[in-house]
């Protein structure tokens, strides 16, 4: 006899507005780990399962349930650190800084730090790494420019969280394929029409901004001395350029993320061997642990001293307790009881669209993380859009256009307190100036409003 019972509106916002105090005041007011606040919270939101009739084997069957969904990523996690390692041991990622840093003229100096940030960070998925290595170039360069540093780490963030957001083998975006049942690539293909037109906005603006300071002298003392120590550290060559060019040509010819990540980190692998000169034994290692050096510049090795599978392991962790919280969310009829009187009046794809957006947003506001409101906002929308007959990476473009791109604007954050640290600027200061992380939004409301890039059922397979 089936004793479950389905929770009341009251019920269901008791729990989950349980859940959102415990990460947002362990976070927030007692700093602690976030993997313990989403155990926490799972042990809170397995109470309210219980009174709703729900025994030990049926919890821990529906928390099973919403990990078996992300499983596929533990495929992807892997290979980014390895994709990662087995990059800078090629001198891949090498190569590409110390190229992009002859970008740098007075003129241009904001779109052509916007165009770096980007091009690093789409090529190593990662926002800090970013920020820690050309960000602070960057923030030395604009000083001695006299372009005002707000200005500058706005710039930085923009161009980092493009990549974090369009990069097959940056976490969030493979997260949010995966918490939405898409794709990785037709998600980054779905972004496109809403994240090239933003970004092309931001790079006009930063471009009239910039204008003012062109007369400029350009300190390029930091750059050269950057440049000298990646030269003195590895053979710098445009045949670095060959791993992101495989990995990025086997993308956009359909293949799937694990074979083109796995076939980039062998080119990557071999010329290790024969243009850096280093030890198979060695690289292979760094695939397990990370590539690991001693450059003598600190901005250098902040660059280069990570990757590797045991890099991905608290990302991988952390996305598994969401996703276990998720599905124990929406499976006991926490999140259904919670939005049904607010979903039914939602009739139109713009509305959805809102909704969906708001959602990650308060989020993202809320819990300081993106990984987290990734998988909560996927769980809670996803049947709606089914029901509306939209595709499914309609629902990963919209949920990352409202939480990766946030979170870097909340002070409170983890990566706000890192690139504040880093830029030694407040987030408060450069938040206007990110045009990309609040711009992408609206413009993608607008161009949904005037019927474009609207994919439904009928049109395409998935």
């Amino acid at each position: 006899m089936n004793t479950q019972k389905v929770p009341s509106f009251w019920q269901a916002l008791l729990c989950f507005g349980g859940v959102l105090t415990i990460i947002v005041m362990g976070v927030i007011k007692f700093g602690v780990n976030i993997h313990v606040l989403l155990i926490l919270s799972i042990v809170w939101t397995c109470f309210h399962a219980y009174s709703l009739g729900y025994k030990f084997k049926a919890i821990k069957k529906l928390m099973s349930d919403g990990i078996s969904n992300g499983l596929g990523a533990a495929y992807v996690f892997i290979l980014i650190g390895i994709v990662v390692a087995s990059f800078l041991e090629s001198g891949t990622i090498a190569s590409i800084v110390y190229y992009s840093l002859d970008l740098i003229h007075p003129a241009v100096f904001l779109p052509a730090g916007l165009l770096l940030c980007s091009f690093m960070s789409v090529s190593v998925g990662t926002l800090m790494g970013t920020v820690a290595t050309a960000g602070v170039i960057l923030i030395g360069i604009g000083e001695a420019m006299g372009v005002p540093l707000p200005i500058v780490a706005g710039m930085v963030i923009a161009g980092a969280s493009f990549g974090d957001k369009m990069s097959p083998v940056s976490d969030t975006t493979n997260l949010a394929a995966i918490s939405a049942g898409t794709d990785l690539y037709t998600h980054i293909k779905s972004m496109m029409y809403t994240t090239i037109p933003t970004y092309l906005i931001c790079l006009v603006i930063f471009t009239f901004i910039g204008l003012q300071y062109s007369a400029d002298a350009l300190a390029t003392n930091d750059i050269k001395v950057f440049q000298q120590a990646i030269s003195d550290n590895y053979v710098v060559s445009i045949w670095g350029f060959v791993p992101v060019i495989v990995l990025f040509g086997l993308s956009l010819n359909k293949f799937a993320a694990e074979p083109a990540m796995i076939a980039a980190s062998v080119v990557a692998i071999i010329m290790a061997v024969f243009q850096q000169g280093h030890d198979i034994l060695v690289i292979l290692g760094s695939l397990q642990d990370g590539y690991k050096a001693e450059t003598g510049h600190p901005g250098l090795d902040t660059l280069v001293n990570r990757g590797g599978i045991q890099s991905m392991m608290r990302t991988f962790s952390l996305a598994l307790f969401a996703m276990a919280l998720g599905g124990l969310l929406d499976k006991v009829g926490i999140l259904t009881a919670m939005l049904e009187g607010i979903l039914v009046y939602i009739k139109s794809v713009v509305s959805l669209l809102f909704a969906t957006m708001l959602t990650g947003i308060i989020s993202s506001i809320a819990t300081g993380q993106s990984y987290i409101s990734i998988v909560l906002t996927s769980q809670l929308f996803k049947k709606k859009y089914e029901e509306m007959g939209l595709k499914r990476r309609m629902l990963s473009r919209t949920v990352e256009e409202s939480t990766t791109l946030i979170t870097p604007l909340m002070p409170w954050s983890l990566g706000g307190a890192f690139y504040s640290a880093v830029m030694g600027v407040a987030v408060i200061d450069y938040m206007p100036w990110a045009f990309l992380n609040y711009l992408n939004f609206i413009v993608a409301l607008v161009i949904a409003s005037l019927g474009f890039a609207i994919f439904r059922k009928e049109e395409e397979t998935e």
